[in-house]
């Protein structure tokens, strides 16, 4: 094609083609690089090949282009997310890391807990699971609060021991 046939043709045809696809697409910049894109195309055609509708070929060029277009957007949309979301994902993946961790040391410390004697797991449960002061577990239990003291001493000590070693695991139950 001659370039007075194409710009001719682009005289005639670019801005009503312009306005076609930014009815589609809504951003006048991707619509003129459309109508740009077509005409370069047209323009790229051998000679050999004749054309018969010049102005149905650009449109048709440019509907193919547009499809391409919004084909190749969907594929490349990594942010089809808001940051904020993803934000939310790794902070639920650290809460969910956090409770397994969280579940281990219960675990471990209940497994570490079983290994002392049953007058010292009462002592420690009744005063760091059920909040009750060294006194009040002393009067619940009629022993003295010297002997309550003594008792979490002991089991805060073996606890603490076995969780250094590591050898209490959640699977050791």
């Amino acid at each position: 094609m001659s370039d007075v046939d194409l710009k001719g043709l682009f005289l005639k045809h670019a801005d009503t083609l312009r306005r076609y696809l930014l009815r589609k697409v809504r951003d006048p910049q991707l619509a003129a690089d459309l109508v740009q894109e077509s005409f370069l195309r047209l323009a790229q055609k051998p000679s050999s090949e004749r054309i018969d509708n010049s102005q149905g070929y650009l449109y048709r060029t440019a509907s193919n282009l547009l499809i391409d277009h919004i084909r190749q957007e969907a594929r490349r949309k990594t942010d089809s997310v808001p940051h904020e979301a993803l934000a939310e994902i790794e902070d639920e993946v650290a809460g969910l890391e956090a409770q397994a961790m969280a579940q281990q040391q219960r675990q471990a410390l209940k497994q570490a807990l079983a290994e002392l004697p049953e007058r010292t797991q009462q002592i420690f449960r009744l005063n760091r699971v059920e909040g009750m002061t060294h006194a009040q577990v002393a009067r619940h239990l009629e022993i003295s609060d010297s002997s309550v003291q003594k008792h979490l001493a002991k089991a805060l000590a073996h606890v603490m021991q076995r969780l250094r070693e590591g050898d209490v695991t959640p699977s050791d139950e």
